[in-house]
């Protein structure tokens, strides 16, 4: 299963420090245009009080919003910040010029906070932030406007309007665009669990049906919620039959040729040559060029042991599988046959087991977690060596695998003779 909280803490990251990041950017352009028109002699500067003043409310803009993000209950008084920088920016507006101010469109700043909400009511504030940001020259200093400047502001205040109403919607698709995704990754993400429950439930819990001459314990450890990668043993009628399996790629298709696969196999539980059961799985997938299937192959190890020891094997291009003797000598199981869905031909060959050896197969995730390198299976049969317990060898790659990230499906199954 997987683990949702690191995306939520991470939007709720996003949400606390969002009006810090966007206060920072409207107090440093309107520390900026204070700065600039002090010391540049191209800017107005025509009540410098005002014009600082404009400046501090900015700054404790910028105070609230720290606090905010330290402390997520002030968020409950976000929109006072951009209130705050409504009268800023008509501060500094008077300050540098009134009408003749360069730094007039900063106010598009805050409306734009704004108006990003939800909310209809969201476009009525910033276009009365905007009007008083333009009207606050004629608090501070009544005066009788001449008509031309009356229209002028009159026009900016509706260009405005229409930019807050037009970022009001596009914000409102923008999160009915942003729900629907996320009904639609968590139905994905529902089928995606059921679909990881029930390859699981087709892994084998338990070897208690196993003759008792033979044990058998595997674990499969998906890089993604659902992996290509399966392992199965089942009784026959001489002993029991084993079988390990890696399809190419990963999720839920490559899950679903695995079940097809392991079933195929298991159909031919009273077929004694391993052979057969790879062929009718190679014959079960191979629907037709144009299937979706076509392309896929499945590299597999099936192996069917006698009580007596007598196993035979068919390594179908997997290539991953050892033999660990009593003695701790290794020696790989492998043949030169092309993997199914890919080749058309496997036969069988024959192994006789001692009392105490073991049968190692793994998928080729394993051998990332020995470095992934041409000697990494040197590495593997190495450490195999070491272990005489078929549980000890499982308990230690998985291990292994939880120590850190592993890109591929790990899946291990070990095959213990026991007379």
């Amino acid at each position: 299963m997987r683990d949702d909280t690191g995306p939520i803490v991470l939007a709720g990251l996003r949400t606390t420090w969002a009006p810090l990041a966007k206060q920072t950017l409207i107090a440093a352009l309107v520390v900026g245009a204070a700065v600039a028109s002090t010391f540049s002699p191209w800017l107005l500067v025509t009540a410098a009080p005002w014009m600082w003043t404009g400046v501090l409310i900015a700054v404790v803009g910028l105070v609230v919003s720290a606090a905010a993000a330290r402390w997520p209950a002030v968020m409950r008084i976000e929109l006072v910040v951009p209130a705050l920088d409504f009268f800023a920016v008509g501060l500094l507006r008077y300050g540098t010029g009134d009408s003749r101010s360069v730094f007039t469109t900063i106010v598009a700043l805050p409306l734009v906070w704004v108006a990003a909400n939800p909310g209809r009511w969201n476009v009525l504030w910033p276009v009365l932030g905007t009007a008083g940001t333009l009207l606050l020259p004629y608090l501070i200093a009544p005066t009788d406007a001449q008509g031309s400047e009356l229209v002028r502001l009159f026009t900016v205040v509706v260009v405005f309007g229409a930019t807050a109403a037009v970022t009001n919607e596009l914000a409102r698709q923008a999160g009915l665009q942003l729900a629907a995704v996320q009904r639609r990754r968590r139905v994905a993400e529902g089928e995606i669990d059921r679909a990881a429950l029930v390859q699981q439930s087709l892994l084998p819990t338990t070897a208690a049906g196993l003759p008792e001459e033979l044990r058998a314990v595997g674990v499969c450890i998906p890089a993604r919620t659902v992996g290509g990668d399966f392992y199965d043993w089942f009784p026959t009628p001489g002993g029991a039959a084993f079988t390990l399996g890696d399809v190419m790629g990963k999720g839920v298709g490559a899950g679903m040729i695995a079940a097809a696969v392991r079933s195929l196999i298991r159909s031919t539980v009273d077929e004694s040559d391993p052979a057969v059961a790879v062929r009718r799985a190679a014959t079960g997938l191979a629907t037709g060029t144009s299937d979706l299937t076509s392309g896929q192959f499945t590299t597999c190890f099936h192996v069917r042991v006698d009580r007596d020891g007598h196993a035979r094997w068919v390594d179908a291009g997997h290539g991953l599988t050892v033999l660990r003797s009593a003695d701790g000598t290794v020696r790989s199981l492998r043949s030169g046959h092309l993997p199914i869905g890919v080749g058309t031909a496997w036969t069988a060959e024959d192994t006789f087991l001692e009392p105490g050896d073991v049968i190692v197969t793994v998928s080729d995730g394993v051998l990332d977690l020995f470095g992934g390198d041409l000697d990494s299976l040197d590495r593997f049969e190495a450490w195999v060596a070491e272990r005489d317990h078929p549980q000890q060898v499982v308990d230690d790659i998985a291990e292994l695998a939880h120590a850190g990230d592993h890109p591929d499906d790990v899946t291990v199954l070990c095959i213990g003779y026991r007379p």
